[in-house]
C-alpha cells in the first residue's frame, strides 16, 4: 500500500498577500503581542525586492570505520545576508527617515497575511547600511542591509 499523500497546499502569489513590518520593540521575540505588531510600520507598499531572510544549517561530516558512507550531522544555523530594497522618493521622504544606519528593532514577515492563527517569522535586526541604488535604467531605490543579531523566531503564531 503506498504512503498517504501530504495535504495539498493552498498556493499563493506573494504580492498583495505577504506583509513585512518594522517593529521597534518586542518584549518576547517568540511571542509578539498584537499591540507590539500594531505599533510597527508596514513596509510592503514601498518594498520592491527582498533578499535573504532564510535560516540555514551548516553540516559536519560524521565518518566512522563501520562504513565507507560519510553521514552528515546538522550543526550551527545562521541567517543569510539580508536586505529589503525600497523605492527612493524625489523629496527625500522615504525609508531613510525610518531605517537609518544603526537602527535596531525587528523585521516581521507575515507571509500569508496578518491573520490570527497563521504563522509569522520575527528577525531581531540592526540596520547595517542603506546604500542608494544608482541605476539609470530603473526607478531610484535604496537597499537597506540588515544584520540579524539573534536567532530568528520562525513559525510564530500571529496573535488575535
Amino acid at each position: 500500500m503506498p504512503a498517504s499523500p501530504m495535504t495539498s497546499s493552498t498556493r499563493y502569489y506573494r504580492p498583495g498577500v505577504t506583509q513585512v513590518s518594522y517593529v521597534p520593540t518586542i518584549a518576547t521575540q517568540a511571542a509578539p503581542s498584537r499591540a507590539e505588531l500594531n505599533a510597527g510600520t508596514a513596509l510592503g507598499g514601498e518594498v520592491s525586492a527582498i533578499d535573504g531572510w532564510q535560516v540555514t544549517s551548516e553540516f559536519l561530516d560524521s565518518p566512522d570505520l563501520a562504513s565507507t558512507f560519510i553521514s552528515k550531522v546538522a550543526s550551527s544555523t545562521s541567517a543569510s545576508d539580508s536586505s529589503l530594497t525600497f523605492y527612493a522618493s524625489s523629496n527625500s521622504i522615504d525609508v531613510r527617515s525610518l531605517l537609518p544606519r544603526g537602527t535596531a528593532g525587528y523585521i516581521v514577515f507575515l507571509d500569508e497575511s496578518d491573520v490570527a492563527g497563521r504563522k509569522m517569522d520575527v528577525f531581531k535586526i540592526v540596520v547595517a547600511a542603506a546604500p542608494k541604488q544608482r541605476d539609470i535604467a530603473n526607478l531610484a531605490q535604496i537597499q537597506v542591509q540588515f544584520s540579524i543579531v539573534a536567532a530568528p523566531s520562525e513559525n510564530v503564531t500571529i496573535p488575535a
